[in-house]
Order: structure tokens, then C-alpha cells, then sequence
């Protein structure tokens, strides 16, 4: 039995390694998005980026069933039991082919007429669309079958693989992006393709890497309805919650096109490229806790796992707020830095979608020791009816005539609503978990951090101009006006005591 240090440790090692992975990713997504951007243009970015987002918005199932298939491996590995591991990872396997199926029908009828007969494309664009069209659904096909493979990885706490072959795809990425430059014609097709082909190899690393690795990563044929109706069950309620997601993210994309057309989307892709390469931050260090919080769970540590809680979410928020408020502040001159031509919206979109994104960030610890639990039915049913309301309110907002940036100030609304919704559901689910607790140690600390830096880095700008200094400089400047009221403000005088013995013994000393 592992004790309380060597969780720590091993939850530490893997933060780090994927941290490593996400400065690599970050660096070399942010120069891709540039040269597409650059190479399709904006309205051919726009195309790609809606006409992808339906099957993305389709691909709900599949998000659904990844949740669901790490929770349960997670949860045997916590107790040990590998015999039931290898059962609920073949069950997993078929459980992803019905969903590919399922998923392809969806997106050959309903996705296919929404596409021909309700998005606001250029006329002759609609041939290439298709073509866009039919390729993302293999690319979903492959990312399918590859899904209980990384949740193996993933539950097996093997971070520095998941990480080696995240940096070998990200440059993969890139050079795919800079093969654009010198394609003459047809770039939209010709990257939809390109990216699929990255999708099959990458599929095929991670499924050789887990079939060689992993003993339960051999898919038996032998059915058993309880496992079966156990997975799928859980599965279902993890559906719903999924398809909520991708109805805010998606939905929204979608709506922005049919009331404001494609260059708007354009800024919508640009702006949640932004978030998605921050949130590496807080995505990854949830990556490393989310295992071990469903082991502790298994083995009915409520000590320990509500003590992960509260510095998950904690740690969750400081770790992305270090780095997205600087973005925030700057987000005008970092955009001008980035692209050679800024879509008009994108500065704010990305700067507000930022603010939910630091809001949402109080969740992800909470949601994995919900997951844990497997009672799931109320706390999906709540708060995926809560985020579904994000569709008819911004449908409302923009048909009445609001600025496009108006759906996300209802996104914020919405998001502080859901969190509020989540504590209460913790504090019925989870034994011992206290809401004082939680407000006192993340909310009051979390709080306190926000406060002190915005005013900090108002009063270095009114003597210095910050927005007036080079880019690198006020980044610099602002990051560690965010680091140092974290520190001071955010961190207890224990875990400062144990990150100064972390950064001596770790790097001074040697």
C-alpha cells in the first residue's frame, strides 16, 4: 500500500511532466494557429473551424464513454483488482464501437442537413465544406477507437509517455501547418486531410504502446451483461453531462455563425485556441490528481481524498490564473504579436472567455471525485440543464440584437450558477466534505489572490504603461505581479515552507 507521501510525490512527478509537454504544446500551437490562420484566411479558418465543430458537437458519446472509462479503470486499480480490469477494458473496447457507429449515423443524416441547409457558408465553398465534412468524421472515427487506450495511460499514471507522444504530435502539427505554404491550391482540403492522417498514426502509437504495456489493453471476446449494463449505465448519465458541454462550446459556435457568418467563427476558433493552450495549465495538473482521486475514493480514504479536493481545486485556479491574467491584461497586444491579422472580436472574445474558463477551473477536482462515486444521476441532471440554458439565452441575446461578445457575459452567469450547483451536490455525495472548508481554504485564498493583483499590477501601471512596454517585458512584468500575490496571499505558510524545500533540494542543491 502506497502511502500519503508517495501519492504526493507520484502526483507531483506527473504535474511536472506534463507541464514540460504543455509549454512545448503551447508554444508550437499558438505559431500553428498563426501560420493556418495565415495560409486558409479567414473565412476558410472559419469554415474549418465550424464545419468541424458538428462533429465535434456530435462526438458527445465519445467524451462521455472517455469519463467513464477511466473512472471504472482508476477505480479497480485502487482495489487492486486486475482480473475485472482486463473485463471492463474489452467491454470499454466494444462500448467505443457502437458509439463511432452511432456517431456516424448522427452525422450522415442530421449533422449532413444541418450542414447543407442551415450554415451560413459562401456558395462556393459548400463542395470543399463537405469534403472537410466527411474527412472529420474518420478523423472522429480514429480518435474513438483510441479513447480506452488513453484512458489506460491515463489511469496507470504513466504521464511522461502521455507526454512524449503529446510533444511528437504537436510538431507533428506544425509541420503539417507549414506544408500549407507551399501547397498551391485547395489548402482547406488538403489540411483537413493532413490532420487526419496525423490522427491514424497517433492512434496507432498509443494503441501499440498500451497493447505491449498493459496487460488488460488485450481485448478478450467475452460478454458480461453486469459489467456491460455497469459501464453503460454510468455511461449514460456522463452522456447527458457531455452533450451539455459540447452544446455551450459548439452550440454557441453554430449560433454565432447563423446570426453574425463565418469570420465571426474565426474569432471564436482563435479565442478558444487561446484557452485551450492556457488551460494545459489547470488541465494538466488535473490530469495527475484526477487517478489518484478516484484510488482514494476506491479505498475509502475521505481524509485524504477531501484534502486532494480543496488543493485541486486550489491549486487549479492559481496555477491557471498565474498565467491567464497576464494573457487577459494583454490580450490586445499578445493577438497583434501572434497573427498577421487579428479577426475582429477576437480580443474580447478571448479575454472573457478566459474569465469563465478561471471560474469553471473551481470544478475539475470536484467533478472527478463525483465520477468516483458513480452517483452521477443528479448531479448530471442539475447541472447539464444548467448549461444547456447557455443555448436559448445566447440564441435570445444575439436575436435581439446584442454584440456577439454579449452570449459569454450569460456563459459567466450560467458558470457561477453550476459551481454554487456542485457544492451543494459534494456536500450530499461526499462524506466529510465541508462547504466552510472549501470557501475558507480555496474561495477566501482564491479571492484574496485576484484582489491583491489586479490592484497590484493597476498601480505598477500607472506610473510604468505597461501595455507600453515590450511585449515580453510586461508579460514578464505581470506574470510575476500574479506569482507573487499567489504566494504571499494564496499559499498557506505549510505549503510555502514545503515549495521552498522543493525548489532547494529539487534544483538549488543539485
Amino acid at each position: 500500500m502506497t502511502t500519503t507521501t508517495d501519492n504526493n510525490k507520484r502526483i507531483a512527478k506527473n504535474t511536472m511532466m506534463l507541464y514540460i509537454r504543455m509549454l512545448l504544446i503551447m508554444g508550437v500551437t499558438l505559431y500553428t494557429s498563426r501560420v493556418v490562420l495565415n495560409q486558409l484566411g479567414v473565412v476558410d479558418y472559419g469554415i474549418y473551424n465550424v464545419v468541424g465543430g458538428i462533429v465535434v458537437a456530435l462526438s458527445f458519446l465519445n467524451g462521455a464513454m472517455a469519463q467513464s472509462t477511466q473512472r471504472f479503470l482508476s477505480f479497480e486499480l485502487g482495489k487492486e483488482n486486475f482480473n475485472r480490469l482486463k473485463i471492463i477494458f474489452s467491454h470499454s473496447v466494444f462500448v467505443h464501437i457502437i458509439i463511432g457507429v452511432s456517431v456516424v449515423i448522427l452525422a450522415e443524416t442530421i449533422g449532413l442537413w444541418f450542414l447543407n441547409n442551415k450554415m451560413n457558408l459562401p456558395e462556393n465553398q459548400m463542395q470543399v465544406a463537405g469534403l472537410v465534412y466527411q474527412i472529420s468524421i474518420i478523423s472522429f472515427l480514429i480518435s474513438v477507437l483510441q479513447v480506452p487506450y488513453n484512458a489506460a495511460i491515463v489511469s496507470h499514471e504513466k504521464m511522461n509517455v502521455y507526454a512524449y507522444i503529446s510533444v511528437l504530435e504537436g510538431f507533428l502539427k506544425l509541420g503539417t501547418a507549414c506544408l500549407l505554404i507551399v501547397i498551391p491550391t485547395d489548402k482547406l482540403y488538403w489540411y483537413a486531410m493532413m490532420t487526419l492522417l496525423n490522427s491514424l498514426v497517433f492512434a496507432l502509437i498509443y494503441i501499440g504502446y498500451c497493447k505491449i504495456k498493459f496487460e488488460e489493453c488485450k481485448v478478450v471476446c467475452k460478454f458480461d451483461s453486469r459489467v456491460f449494463k455497469s459501464i453503460t449505465s454510468f455511461a449514460g448519465w456522463n452522456i447527458f453531462g457531455s452533450f451539455a458541454w459540447v452544446g455551450k462550446n459548439q452550440g454557441l459556435n453554430l449560433i454565432l455563425n447563423m446570426f453574425c457568418g463565418p469570420a465571426i467563427n474565426a474569432a471564436y476558433g482563435i479565442s478558444n485556441q487561446v484557452n485551450v493552450a492556457v488551460n494545459s495549465f489547470v488541465q494538466n495538473f488535473s490530469m495527475a490528481i484526477n487517478p489518484r482521486i478516484v484510488k482514494t475514493y476506491a479505498i475509502r480514504d475521505y481524509v485524504y481524498l477531501n484534502r486532494l479536493i480543496c488543493n485541486g481545486a486550489k491549486l487549479s485556479f492559481m496555477l491557471l490564473f498565474a498565467l491567464a491574467f497576464p494573457i487577459i491584461f494583454l490580450a490586445e497586444k499578445i493577438l497583434a504579436f501572434w497573427l498577421i491579422s487579428v479577426p475582429e472580436y477576437a480580443v474580447v472574445f478571448t479575454q472573457l472567455i478566459l474569465l469563465i474558463s478561471l471560474l469553471e477551473s473551481f470544478t475539475y477536482a470536484m467533478g472527478a471525485s463525483l465520477q468516483a462515486t458513480g452517483d452521477i444521476r443528479t448531479y448530471q441532471i442539475i447541472v447539464a440543464c444548467t448549461i444547456l440554458l447557455n443555448l436559448p439565452m445566447g440564441w435570445m441575446i444575439l436575436n435581439s440584437g446584442f454584440k456577439p461578445y454579449s452570449v459569454f457575459f450569460v456563459s459567466f452567469v450560467i458558470s457561477v450558477f453550476t459551481l454554487a450547483e456542485r457544492i451543494l451536490i459534494m456536500k450530499r455525495v461526499i462524506p466529510e466534505f465541508s462547504i466552510k472548508t472549501f470557501v475558507l481554504q480555496v474561495f477566501l485564498p482564491s479571492l484574496c489572490v485576484v484582489v491583491t493583483s489586479v490592484i497590484g499590477i493597476y498601480l505598477i501601471d500607472m506610473f510604468f504603461k505597461i501595455k507600453e512596454l515590450p511585449l515580453f517585458v510586461g508579460g514578464i512584468i505581470t506574470f510575476c505581479i500574479c506569482a507573487s500575490c499567489i504566494y504571499v496571499f494564496g499559499f498557506t505558510k505549510n505549503e510555502r515552507n514545503k515549495f521552498r524545500y522543493f525548489v532547494r533540494t529539487r534544483y538549488i542543491l543539485k
